[in-house]
């Protein structure tokens, strides 16, 4: 099995239960009764028990069912980002998973990733937009009525849906968020996952601060090989590396660790460079590949360091070097030919 294969198992997994969560009462926020619903059962700090009992009591069952709990999900959480960076991004969360899902089909209706960026070849009249807005539109009200389901019982919400019943404020509710969601993912899509998302954001900033975690490094020993590499070596249109053109994100791949802040941990990029090893290097491996402790500090390295600029500079003079190489070749079987 593939990391990408693997990838989608576990984002799969991970939609099915942010969707039925609500639906099996596994998760979610009943605003009839005023608490959380938690694998079945009612979960609530019976404040009025708690007023009439006494003050020990009450900062034990203060303690053991608000603060003891989130505390714990904090820690294990911020273990885990400080380690592994945005993987729940990658790896488990719904909306980046609605944001691939719609980077292939916009590519294969549109020719782009995205609206924002220059098609590689025009398409043809309306019908490929048409395919594109139809499952986002579909797409942004599964995901409002999936939301609401987290605050309304979701059979109580699926008959009143079916017999056309919904209340006022659960119709305006799914009417709205529909909007929002499919404005989402038609024109922003990996945009808010760059600069809107909250959560994201929180993840990025924890992650910059551990300059030994989890990274995606470039074998720049091997840097020459990467030079003629373009989407023409998978036998696709595009100028774009590959490795480039695969980042769901849209970033620098190869580049240094500030410059890819909001990296997901997707993978994309090493499985699409092991991709073109395989069909133009016999195989090799890629030249993108998860790297953390010691060698995670040599991506972060300071921009202005005197070692990144030499580090720079060798590899310019490396590519002189080939190049100069090269045009000799050439020239000396010109005049053997001559």
């Amino acid at each position: 099995m593939t990391l990408q294969q693997t990838r989608t198992i576990t984002r799969t997994a991970f939609f099915l239960l942010f969707l039925l969560a609500p639906v099996f009462n596994i998760f979610r926020f009943d605003l009839t009764l005023g608490n959380f619903i938690i694998f079945g059962q009612a979960w609530t700090l019976n404040i009025s028990d708690i007023l009439a009992g006494d003050s020990l009591d009450a900062a034990v069952r203060i303690f053991t069912r608000v603060l003891l709990p989130f505390f714990v999900f904090v820690a294990i959480t911020g273990i885990l980002i400080w380690k592994y960076g945005r993987i729940y991004c990658g790896w488990l969360c719904p909306h980046f998973s609605v944001v691939e899902m719609f980077n292939e089909l916009m590519l294969k209706q549109l020719n782009r990733v995205t609206v924002w960026e220059k098609a590689n070849a025009p398409s043809k009249g309306v019908m490929p937009k048409i395919i594109v807005a139809l499952p986002s539109i579909l797409m942004a009200f599964v995901w409002a009525f999936g939301l609401l389901g987290y605050l309304l019982p979701p059979k109580v919400l699926f008959y009143d849906l079916i017999h056309l019943q919904l209340g006022f404020g659960a119709s305006v509710f799914l009417v709205a968020a529909t909007v929002v969601f499919s404005f989402d993912f038609i024109f922003t899509r990996h945009v808010f996952c760059k600069y809107g998302c909250a959560l994201g954001l929180f993840q990025s900033l924890i992650w910059m601060a551990n300059n030994k975690a989890l990274v995606i490094k470039f074998d720049r020993q091997r840097a020459k090989i990467c030079r003629d590499c373009s989407m023409s070596t998978l036998g696709k249109s595009g100028s774009q590396k590959p490795c480039d053109a695969a980042c769901p994100m849209r970033l620098p791949t190869r580049n240094m660790k500030r410059a890819k802040f909001t990296c997901t941990q997707c993978g994309e990029c090493v499985s699409a460079c092991s991709q073109v090893q395989k069909v133009k290097m016999n195989k090799q491996p890629s030249l993108l590949h998860w790297v953390s402790g010691e060698q995670a500090i040599e991506v972060d390295r300071p921009a202005g360091s005197l070692e990144s600029f030499n580090e720079r500079n060798n590899e310019k003079n490396s590519e002189r070097n080939s190049e100069s190489k090269l045009n000799a070749s050439q020239k000396i079987s010109i005049k053997e030919i001559k």
